[in-house]
């Protein structure tokens, strides 16, 4: 056996910022989650803050609450719980380039990031600390 053979494989994988942009034409915007997929996991990770408080600053006539509902069908979508409807039932890469397919709407995307980890796990949790925690 190789030594290179006994190496742990690095996974593929894609990220994108979830961003509320309360005005459109203004552009600005509020990282509020994180999309990650693997493919070869098969694997879809989201996440979102609880605190839009930042949302708020920039639109005081956000309504916060139904934005919390668009924010949640990321979740369900993305990792494939049936209350996701159809689409919740597609393979991971499919519903991740369904979420991050190009809006423009108050929640959209960055555009998808491609990066190499030897754990995802830890990857998805250090680039949410840095792009969403706050």
């Amino acid at each position: 056996m190789k030594a290179e053979d006994s190496e742990q494989p690095k996974h593929l994988y894609e990220y994108s910022v979830i961003r509320v942009v309360p005005d459109v034409e203004r552009g600005e915007c509020v990282n509020v989650g994180l999309l990650m997929m693997c493919k070869r996991l098969r694997k879809v990770w989201v996440r979102l803050t609880d605190d839009l408080q930042a949302v708020s600053m920039l639109c005081p006539d956000c309504d916060t609450e139904a934005l919390g509902h668009q924010l949640v069908s990321f979740v369900t979508i993305g990792c494939g719980h049936p209350e996701g409807g159809p689409l919740a039932g597609l393979p991971a890469e499919e519903r991740f380039r369904w979420l991050t397919a190009v809006r423009s709407t108050i929640v959209q995307t960055s555009r998808p990031h491609p990066g190499e980890s030897l754990n995802p796990d830890v990857t998805f949790e250090e680039l949410y600390s840095r792009l969403v925690k706050r």
